[in-house]
């Protein structure tokens, strides 16, 4: 109007006027309960299976721990894990790690489990092989993996007949928010990940962790994830990289240097879990 040119804006804001995804921040407690109550409606699987898998040093083993911290209100260490990012995985072998409530004779575990894995490198790390193995419910627990060579059909460690209840349900892309690009090679093992598990029908879903690290916004107060366009642009981007929709790809922040339980940690923890719960339990629908 008026044939003025309109100046660009000399500081543009970090942050969105309203958030990209809505949230009910303090009101975690439906989450919350629906993984507590959750039982699969079959006798013949005692539990969703959830394989997470990803680069190096990017947090699979500190969401399992978070995921124990938000369920059972207190700091917890079910899955050891690094405490720097490294170059080098941490974690050597397939394990399933189960949440159980209570103590003694009062123990209750959990109706789902994760699977962590060694991290993919560039030229090393686990084998693609090895983790499509496991989706297939072949890898018996604490198979250790070899970057030199895949598990056969000869080792000890080889499940030749596994049950509905040793196959993966849903499939976990973990990616760091903060993070450097992810290499070609490493791209790659991922795309043969994701295309085997696309062929079995098994669900797909990422996170996105180190979010309060990758953005001053985020860092301030956690409920800026949603308003950040520098955390939008990145899962926009991890989306175009590894081919999940950006609908089911969920930012986190994993527990770190907190001793207390916190709220909005949980919040965005319990949301991801919900999600991974409901695709792996439309998955064992059909199995059965």
């Amino acid at each position: 109007m008026g044939g003025g040119k309109s100046k660009p804006e000399v500081n543009p804001s970090p942050m969105f006027e309203e958030p990209w995804r809505n949230v009910a921040w303090g009101d975690h407690v439906r989450d919350l309960e629906y993984a507590q109550e959750y039982v699969p409606e079959t006798k013949y699987i005692k539990h969703v299976r959830i394989l997470l898998y990803g680069p190096v040093g990017v947090g699979k083993s500190s969401f399992i721990n978070s995921v124990s911290n938000c369920l059972l209100g207190r700091m917890t260490t079910p899955a050891l894990a690094s405490a720097t990012t490294s170059d080098k995985s941490f974690t050597r072998k397939y394990k399933t790690h189960e949440i159980i409530e209570g103590r003694g004779t009062d123990k209750k575990p959990y109706h789902f489990v994760f699977n962590d894995v060694m991290g993919l490198e560039k030229g090393d790390g686990v084998r693609a092989d090895d983790i499509i193995l496991a989706l297939n419910g072949h890898v018996k627990e604490g198979y250790k993996f070899n970057p030199s060579s895949p598990l056969s059909p000869e080792d000890p460690s080889y499940n030749p007949r596994p049950s509905a209840n040793d196959k993966v349900h849903v499939l976990v892309c973990v990616l760091s928010a903060n993070s450097a690009e992810i290499t070609d090679s490493v791209l790659k093992k991922m795309a043969d990940i994701r295309e085997a598990a696309s062929e079995l029908g098994i669900p797909q879903m990422a996170i996105g962790t180190h979010i309060d690290s990758a953005c001053p916004e985020t860092e301030k107060d956690l409920k800026n994830v949603y308003k950040s366009k520098h955390i939008k642009q990145k899962v926009k981007d991890f989306s175009a990289a590894v081919g999940i929709p950006v609908n089911c790809i969920f930012p986190v922040k994993n527990y770190s240097e907190e001793i207390k339980i916190n709220d909005d940690v949980n919040t965005l923890i319990l949301s991801a879990l919900r999600q991974m719960i409901s695709f792996g339990d439309d998955f064992i629908e059909k199995l059965i």
